[in-house]
Formats: C-alpha cells, structure tokens, sequence
C-alpha cells in the first residue's frame, strides 16, 4: 500500500489526512490527545485486506490548524466534512482515546454515516472528579527558534515529547499541537456520555488496556448497555496500538472480517 497525505479547506481552516491505502471498504481512524494519524501506520501494514485505512489529523492536532473551539459538535462537524470531501456516505470508524468519543457520538447522532465502529480504551464517565489530567502539559513549550531551544526548554518532558517536535514553514520549531488546545479539548470531554454510548445500534468492539483507563467494572456496564456491542481485553497501558500492535490488529480485523 501506498500512503498519501493530503488536505482540505473548512470554514477557513485546513484539516490534513492521511490514506494509508487499500481497496474497499473505508475504516476512518480517529487518534487520542496529543497524537494524529500517523498512530495507525502499524495497524495499516497488518489490516486485513478489503478495508482502505484513512487516519485522520483531528483539530489542532498533527499537521490540521488549530482551531476556534474543541467542543464536541466542532470534531465531528470536522469528521462529517472529510467523508463529504471524500464522497464516502457510511465508514466504519475506529477511535482511540477522544477519537474513540468522537466515534461513537457520531454514530449516535449520524447513524446513517457509520456502518460499525472500534473503541480503543475510550470510556463513556469521563472526569467526574478531580483536576483536568492533561493539565500537566501547559508547561510544556509549544514553539521556539531552533529544536535544541524547544527541547531543552521542555526540561523532563523532554522525555516524552521530544520525538513529536517538527519543524515549521518560517524555519521554527514547535509541537504538533498547543498545550492549551489541548486542556481545553479535554475540558469539553469530561462529563457523562451514556445517551450517545446506548442511542446507537450498529456494531461494536471496546477494545479495553488491561493497565488502560477503563476499570472492568465500567467496561461490562458498557457492554451490558449496549446492544450488538463485545469486548476485548488486552494486557497493555492506554496506548494499545503501540504496546500491543499485533493482538491490537488481531482484535480489529476480527471484528472487521465479522461485518
């Protein structure tokens, strides 16, 4: 497979993609915080065939703008405009993380546009309690004249976040997203989504971390109460596309080779 990036226009910001390839039918991926589409290189060398794999750079994230808001209606009115842009009436999606409340809201609310989708590790009781967790990033810099400058100025974070840093048109550094988007996007995520999780009736795969952010209990509950919808359980942290590529892809292109 040949993998292309490409983007569009909407309401003056540009939203950039990646199609990883493949011939038939079309699975969208949605990325977490902090990430982009570049996420799903590793399930799209092992994707069963039939399925073309198309990531997407959500708002603010990876190589798309910055945008005005991270409301709940902004990301899906964005992912509704790529499927416009690249004529696909109905997808199968699949989300990690907010990707993965983005996909099943827009099942929820556009029923008619998606076909089935995967849950990695998203939960649907999101920060009931305590501080926003991503508030740790507004230390970080979001951009600086040269890569060692923006390094060193993430002091231990640096750990982490020094693989993300790319360079810029002006010839500056930055991150592939702002430390402030990203609190805020995870402000309008914290809340109960039990009414979007239990409105749709398509098919469904939780794929849940074992070390993950989903306790079993939540898990089951989400299964129970939603219909057309199994589980699978993997002994990784949050990040199961990476920390278990090959028992990831087993668990997608199962569910997929079923539809």
């Amino acid at each position: 497979m040949t993998t292309t990036r490409a983007a569009f226009d909407i309401d003056g910001r540009r939203l950039s993609y990646l199609d990883f390839g493949g011939a038939g039918r079309a699975l969208l991926a949605l990325h977490g915080h902090m990430s982009d589409a570049a996420s799903f290189a590793g399930l799209a060398r092992r994707l069963t065939p039939g399925w073309r794999l198309i990531g997407l750079d959500q708002r603010g994230h990876g190589h798309s703008d910055r945008a005005g808001d991270y409301t709940r209606a902004g990301y899906l009115s964005d992912i509704l405009a790529l499927l416009d842009h690249l004529g696909l009436d109905r997808v199968a999606l699949l989300g990690h993380s907010v990707g993965s409340i983005n996909a099943y809201q827009l099942a929820a609310r556009h029923p008619e546009r998606v076909e089935a989708f995967i849950d990695i590790d998203g939960a649907v009781s999101l920060g009931l309690d305590g501080p926003n967790p991503l508030n740790f990033v507004l230390s970080l810099p979001y951009q600086a004249p040269t890569r060692e400058e923006l390094v060193d100025a993430m002091g231990p974070l640096a750990d982490h976040f020094a693989t993300m840093v790319r360079e810029c048109a002006d010839g500056t550094w930055s991150l592939p997203f702002h430390p402030r988007d990203m609190v805020d996007s995870e402000d309008h995520v914290r809340g109960e989504h039990w009414p979007d999780w239990e409105s749709s009736t398509c098919p469904a795969l939780l794929i849940r971390a074992t070390r993950g952010r989903i306790p079993r209990e939540h898990a089951d509950a989400m299964i129970e109460r939603r219909p057309r919808t199994r589980m699978v359980e993997l002994d990784t942290d949050h990040f199961v596309y990476t920390t278990d590529p090959d028992g990831f892809a087993t668990a997608v292109n199962e569910f997929l080779t079923d539809l």
